[in-house]
């Protein structure tokens, strides 16, 4: 069955860095493009970044453009975001799914930005 394990996230001081990880499993990973996704008790989920199958295009949400960047491993059938100058608007959970999403989520990995 479809499965996600993200993992990477902790608290980190504004202006930090940090790389979220996603381990992917129950589909033909290379087939789809994928995604980092967000959201913040209360808020919609948001779509952060996208990679295309085979890695080459990217897309990101306007907030995070130049800060984050979004990469694949299609034989690990894993994906990354490294993250720059995280600010506290980045505090929240961080999702990995195909794009468009499947019905089944992960747990999901927090990132808190404290100083």
């Amino acid at each position: 069955q479809v499965e996600f394990v993200e993992s990477g996230g902790k608290s980190v001081q504004p202006g930090g860095s940090l790389t979220l990880s996603c381990a992917a499993s129950g589909f033909v990973f290379i087939c789809w493009s994928m995604s980092w996704y967000r959201q913040a008790p209360g808020k919609e989920r948001e779509t952060v970044a996208t990679v295309s199958l085979g890695g080459g295009v990217t897309d990101y949400e306007e907030s995070v453009k130049g800060r984050f960047t979004i990469s694949r491993d299609n034989d690990k059938k894993t994906l990354s975001l490294h993250m720059t100058n995280i600010q506290s608007d980045d505090t929240t959970v961080y999702y990995c799914n195909a794009e468009p999403p499947f019905a089944v989520w992960g747990r999901g990995t927090q990132v808190t930005v404290s100083s």
